[in-house]
């Protein structure tokens, strides 16, 4: 049950995105290549966890998902625009992403920073769609900013830690930041869209930063122990560049520990909401057994 759901949320979030990517490509002209880059990397698939967990956040508010589908194709065209930027070569410096070459690699850095700089102008454009009343959309818009800021302020610690020590404050910040801030606003997004009050809302928002955390958590592990094959990119990079990463400060079983314990708070979090979160608690799940 749990894993055709989830099929059929991905359709509904690859059917909304192809259409809108129809709309962009018309809108982006043949001026340049910047419109084959932008649909590049938005087209190279992925989870979709990110557009899954606003609208699933909406139903478990009691909304309708079609509300929340603008803002959950904005999130995902923000987590497209910092995984363009995150593998530049001033940055992440990779060459595959989803077992494909990264945007830079295809279209050249220059390209690459303004696909993604297009990526995250539009996405405030397509939550400024939605359709809710006027005295919600200040706090949806102010959500997916804040969420944004807090990502991009967690990937400049990821760059500054760089080569130092492994940190365990700065490790919990950097994650915190660069990966549960995102899903934090996702859920966020969703409460919102479904019109619920500040208490779910934030009920939400702490499953998402757990998840969040669970899910970081999860990647340094296996880039620490997992494949290319596994994983559809390089491994071992963390290591190889002394990253702050969870192994690296806490090592491989208490990791795996932290990981199970942020999945526990994230599941805690969701009691309020009954039956209506049983999805939520499968993805949690789901995130903590994925092997890619």
């Amino acid at each position: 049950m749990f894993e055709s759901w989830l099929v059929r949320s991905r359709e509904q979030v690859e059917d909304a995105l192809a259409a809108h990517l129809k709309e962009i490509e018309a809108g982006l002209g043949t001026h340049s290549r910047l419109a084959d880059a932008v649909l590049y990397s938005v087209k190279a698939g992925g989870k979709r966890l990110r557009p899954i967990l606003v609208l699933e956040a909406c139903r478990a508010c009691g909304g309708r998902a079609e509300t929340a589908l603008p803002a959950a194709l904005a999130v995902e065209l923000i987590h497209t625009f910092s995984l363009i930027h995150d593998d530049l070569p001033a940055m992440d410096d990779d060459d595959l992403r989803r077992g494909q070459p990264t945007n830079h690699k295809v279209f050249g850095e220059g390209l690459a920073i303004l696909a993604g700089d297009w990526l995250a102008t539009h996405a405030l454009g397509l939550v400024a769609g939605v359709r809710i009343g006027p005295a919600r959309m200040p706090r949806l818009l102010q959500a997916l900013v804040d969420g944004t800021e807090r990502m991009i302020a967690g990937q400049a610690a990821d760059i500054e830690g760089e080569g130092r020590p492994a940190d365990r404050e700065l490790v919990r910040y950097i994650h915190r930041h660069k990966t549960a801030a995102l899903l934090e606003t996702c859920c966020r997004l969703g409460a919102i869209c479904g019109g619920a009050s500040e208490e779910p809302t934030e009920a939400l928002a702490r499953y998402g930063q757990h998840l969040g955390l669970a899910f970081q958590i999860t990647d340094d592990l296996l880039d620490a122990t997992g494949s290319v094959e596994q994983t559809g990119k390089q491994v071992r990079k963390d290591a190889a560049a002394s990253k702050q990463t969870y192994p690296a400060a806490f090592g491989l079983d208490e990791s795996r520990a932290q990981a199970g314990r942020e999945i526990e708070a994230a599941l805690q979090a969701l009691a309020p909401f009954g039956s209506r979160a049983d999805r939520l608690r499968e993805l949690a799940q789901h995130m903590i057994e994925r092997s890619a």
